[in-house]
């Protein structure tokens, strides 16, 4: 079995204090985009799950989420089952593009499929937020609405803003890191993400009118550790003039474009030394 799994961004996202569960509220609007991880999967004799990977950075051990999801799925159906899994990376690692949690998400739907084990998705769905925050999203999608930890999922209707420019700096950023400096900083509060905004109104809006309403409070904490990505945002900003914002906890950057020739335009335009920039398709219908 051959599966496709998405990158994300993250339009909007704000980020409370942390709670009595350790854990940072949140809400954000998430939207899928035309990038992809492949994961080639089949079913095995034994229990073993054996995972390999193009990228030789990636974990193949229970590190890697795949693998966690497969053993948590197994237990889910209380049968150990084994599977071979090849993993494909497009997806920039440490780039706040979801990479790991789309992949997790992916594989959920691929050893379901391969076990014949039937599961619903609300079965899923419940898995998915023992794995990670983020990874419930991927099961929806395309454009939703996450609150919690992310484990609850609005879906929503895809923004009229159909092309995004993705920048990807030569920087890794760890998530952990820029939470802590988040708190660090003592930034976070509950007003801002119990005042959501309209949706409806918000994904009728053309790029130009959509940027200037989003914000990512994660940019103050990510610039702080790293001002290189605050300049490189503040520069392409300037040589554009258009807003640019920062996905997740960095380090990917992107701006907004309304049709795929004005998207491709400004790609070329900012094409550097010190990053690459790609326009794809935000919240595309296909799968590939």
């Amino acid at each position: 079995m051959r599966l496709l799994s998405p990158a994300k961004i993250n339009l909007h996202l704000r980020v409370g204090k942390t709670g009595a569960d350790g854990f940072h509220p949140l809400m954000s609007w998430f939207c899928t985009v035309g990038m992809f991880d492949t994961i080639e999967m089949t079913r095995s004799d034994g229990r073993e799950i054996s995972l390999d990977c193009d990228r030789p950075e990636v974990p193949r051990d229970e590190t890697n989420l795949i693998v966690r999801a497969g053993r948590a799925t197994s237990e889910e159906s209380r049968a150990a089952r084994g599977a071979k899994i090849h993993l494909t990376k497009k997806i920039p690692i440490g780039g706040g593009l979801g990479g790991g949690s789309s992949n997790a998400a992916t594989s959920l739907r691929g050893f379901n499929e391969i076990w014949d084990l039937r599961l619903t998705s609300s079965d899923m769905a419940q898995i998915a937020t023992r794995l990670g925050s983020d990874v419930s999203f991927f099961l929806y999608g395309p454009s939703s609405v996450c609150t919690g930890r992310g484990e609850f999922v609005l879906p929503i209707d895809r923004p009229r803003a159909r092309w995004v420019v993705l920048v990807f700096p030569n920087i890794s950023m760890a998530t952990p890191r820029v939470y802590r400096r988040f708190d660090e900083m003592n930034l976070g509060s509950a007003e801002a993400i119990e005042q959501q905004p309209i949706w409806k109104n918000w994904t009728g809006l053309r790029a130009d009118e959509l940027l200037p309403l989003l914000v990512n409070d994660l940019e103050a904490p990510a610039f702080d550790l790293c001002p290189e990505l605050g300049r490189l945002r503040e520069n392409l900003e300037q040589s554009l003039g258009r807003i640019v914002r920062m996905s997740g906890s960095g380090s990917t950057l992107f701006t907004l474009a309304d049709e795929q020739a004005q998207a491709e335009r400004i790609a070329d335009r900012i094409a550097g030394d010190s990053f690459t920039a790609k326009a794809v398709e935000l919240c595309p219908l296909t799968s590939a």
